[in-house]
């Protein structure tokens, strides 16, 4: 149907749909023929899709808008036509700062106050991205704590797979990031996990597939072919009995590379196709946009209508139907 496409993912939990799809053949099955492309960092990524390097890729919910909006990179009109992920973040704490799992944060704010007392410094968080759903459920969760994530902390960018070694080596003392790298803290004994995404914002979009305005209205029919294959990856990864196998095949070096326990301890949490979750849901683009208000990323005057249009509800509708 096509001729190679490259697509681009970051080795985490939730890059399941592109690689299930992939190994399972499902890609094959509607005559694609797909190279994936495991890539250093979200702005990688990003700077890729854009100028064309990839085809689509494995993104941020709310990067595709900033994207689109011309923030943080120049503009390129984006489309997110299918959700990939939702609750699989989570917050993770060094266990040396003696803070119990806690979704409202409670704790953080005496750790804050004493340290302010002894003129330390300022607790250090990682998030993924500035332009990601992880960085938003950081802000809430210190937020609810009674603390002001731009002045009572400090939140630094890393990507993903350094953030465990960054908390083991006490550069931060805590991130949030996507499974299965809270997996692998708990697992060294360098993190407890504080709080599931889940818990702050229940159902908040994660990750999404996405692809330039472009690139969907010059290839509409091969769209809905990588559509209708994700689609089957998602349901397969989603099912039970295939968690093992699921597991298995992520902790494979070329696809996210880390031992296949903390990738399964990871999958308990991430939905990937039950309940409707695979729809890019422009109410969810508004949550996103409202977050992004909030912590001062975009104007008041930011084209709203043009950055709902991102998320293409229509088009993930059209491929369910044959999926």
């Amino acid at each position: 149907m096509s001729g190679p496409l490259k697509l681009g993912f970051m080795p985490l939990d939730d890059a399941a749909g592109l690689i299930v799809a992939k190994a399972l053949g499902f890609f094959a099955d509607e005559g694609l023929d797909v190279e994936l492309s495991r890539e250093a960092s979200w702005a990688t990524i990003r700077d890729k899709v854009a100028v064309g390097a990839l085809d689509g890729a494995h993104m941020l919910a709310p990067m595709v808008l900033a994207q689109s909006l011309g923030i943080g990179s120049e503009a390129t009109a984006m489309i997110a036509p299918l959700a990939l992920a939702t609750d699989g973040a989570a917050i993770t704490l060094s266990a040396r700062l003696g803070l119990g799992p806690s979704p409202t944060g409670v704790g953080l704010a005496d750790l804050v106050a004493q340290r302010r007392d002894m003129d330390a410094s300022l607790l250090t968080f990682g998030v993924v991205f500035p332009f990601s759903t992880h960085n938003y459920l950081l802000r809430l969760w210190v937020a609810q704590a009674g603390l002001d994530p731009d002045r009572d902390v400090r939140i630094v960018v890393a990507p993903p797979p350094r953030m465990a070694g960054l908390l083991a080596g006490g550069v931060i003392e805590g991130f949030c990031v996507g499974e299965p790298w809270n997996a692998v803290a708990v697992n060294a004994g360098a993190g407890v996990v504080a709080a599931r995404g889940a818990a702050i914002a229940p159902g908040a979009p994660d990750k999404v597939f996405g692809v330039t305005r472009a690139w969907a209205e010059a290839n509409p029919v091969v769209l809905q072919a990588l559509l209708r294959a994700l689609l089957r990856a998602l349901a397969w990864a989603d099912s039970p009995e295939n968690r093992e196998a699921l597991a298995t095949l992520l902790a494979e070096p070329q696809h996210v590379g880390v031992a296949s326990d903390a990738i399964a301890a990871g999958l308990k949490h991430v939905v990937f196709h039950r309940g409707g979750v695979t729809r890019p849901d422009p109410a969810q683009a508004m949550w996103l946009l409202d977050q992004m208000r909030r912590w001062g990323q975009i104007a008041p005057g930011a084209d709203v209508e043009a950055a709902l249009s991102v998320y293409a509800p229509q088009m993930h509708d059209q491929a369910a139907v044959l999926a």
